[in-house]
């Protein structure tokens, strides 16, 4: 007797399934804004505190502080501090501020 294999070819065709990817939260935006500002700027992040909301850095003589909060009602609070030797540089802070405020897209 003779057993006689048939070779069967298809083609298989799965559909995309639509995956939930939530978008990221206010606070995580500002937070990467907040770090890539600070980075666009010359800042060396040495610290990020994403509990207390800190993130902490410096650029030659000059230690910069970023504090990123929700706010009671939902909105996130930036503060943007920079100071050095001689005291606080409110020109390095508006730099930044600015710089996050493009990341932002405002």
């Amino acid at each position: 007797s003779a057993i006689v294999f048939t070779l069967l070819s298809g083609c298989t065709v799965y559909e995309p399934v639509p995956a939930y990817v939530p978008a990221p939260s206010t606070f995580d935006r500002a937070w990467s804004a907040a770090i890539g500002a600070a980075q666009d700027e010359g800042v060396r992040i040495t610290s990020e505190d994403r509990v207390r909301g800190v993130i902490s850095g410096s650029r030659g003589e000059q230690d910069v502080t970023i504090n990123v909060q929700t706010q009671a009602d939902g909105n996130v609070r930036v503060e943007f501090g920079a100071r050095g030797p001689k005291g606080p540089d409110s020109g390095l802070a508006g730099r930044i501020s600015r710089a996050y405020d493009r990341r932002m897209g405002r």
